[in-house]
């Protein structure tokens, strides 16, 4: 199935065109319930669309009003570590590109490179290292979508960036900036490698993102992204991580990013 065609298929059967698009990621499925849901389509309905098997990721696409505006939120994502293609992976922002929404916000969990940045911090994420070990952008260029070599030059939009400063301090909510290193996973990181990531500049690690960002700025779309914090580690951690960690720790966070990320709908 061709995105163009997938687009298609979602625009005849959404009752409004969406404004922007949010992917949520680990721990935060639930944000998008919880605001005034318009509409609901099952990943299984939608043509092209891979499966998502990651916990808490429920597979929906969801169409919802924030403050009178209409956004479409991908109730989880798909990642390399579950066997899709990088293609597949970055199906939905190619759908959500040709679909004409010019706005992409992505939030993942992620595990914490710094001691200042504990379980439940809200992460603005400022830049990235992709150490996926791929490129999304491999193999024939689309020039429909975007140039052959798009630049990555401030990739997270900085007016987007200042207006969500501005929204957290007028509502009393901390958040850090950082950088965001993406692996392939599924295997969490050694403590030599949370040294080697934080020795190059890396902030927080995961296993997303990366690939749909990258996507997203080829398609010419612009671009927000805040990781929470669900776990320090294992350069502060001494026993293995748990799911059900990583999600707890999500959920104490989610509540303020969805606060900011509200009130910056309405704002855009």
């Amino acid at each position: 199935m061709n995105y163009n065609e997938t687009a298609a298929w979602l625009k005849a059967r959404l009752p409004r065109n969406p404004k922007a698009a949010i992917i949520l990621g680990t721990g935060l499925s639930d944000m998008a319930e919880a605001f005034d849901v318009i509409t609901t389509i099952p990943y299984s309905e939608i043509p092209g669309f891979a499966q998502s098997t990651a916990p808490s990721h429920k597979g929906n696409l969801i169409l919802a009003d924030i403050q009178g505006e209409t956004i479409l939120f991908l109730q989880g994502r798909f990642h390399y570590y579950e066997g899709h293609s990088m293609q597949q992976v970055i199906f939905p922002t190619r759908v959500i590109a040709a679909m004409g929404i010019k706005t992409l916000i992505v939030t993942n969990a992620a595990g914490s490179l710094r001691k200042e940045m504990p379980p439940g911090t809200i992460v603005q994420i400022t830049d990235h290292i992709n150490f996926m070990g791929i490129n999304p952008l491999v193999g024939a260029n689309d020039d429909a979508l975007g140039e052959r070599f798009p630049s990555m030059n401030e990739l997270y939009d900085p007016r987007y960036r200042d207006m969500c400063d501005t929204i957290a301090q007028s509502q009393d909510i901390t958040t850090a900036k950082g950088v965001y290193l993406a692996v392939s996973g599924p295997s969490l990181e050694t403590k030599a490698e949370c040294s080697a990531f934080a020795l190059i500049g890396a902030d927080v690690v995961g296993m997303s993102t990366v690939p749909e960002v990258i996507a997203a700025r080829h398609a010419g779309m612009r671009v927000l992204a805040y990781s929470i914090v669900t776990n320090y580690s294992n350069l502060f951690h001494s026993e293995a991580h748990s799911q059900e960690e990583i999600r707890h720790n999500a959920g104490i966070a989610s509540g303020h990013l969805k606060q900011i990320i509200s009130e910056f709908i309405r704002q855009l």
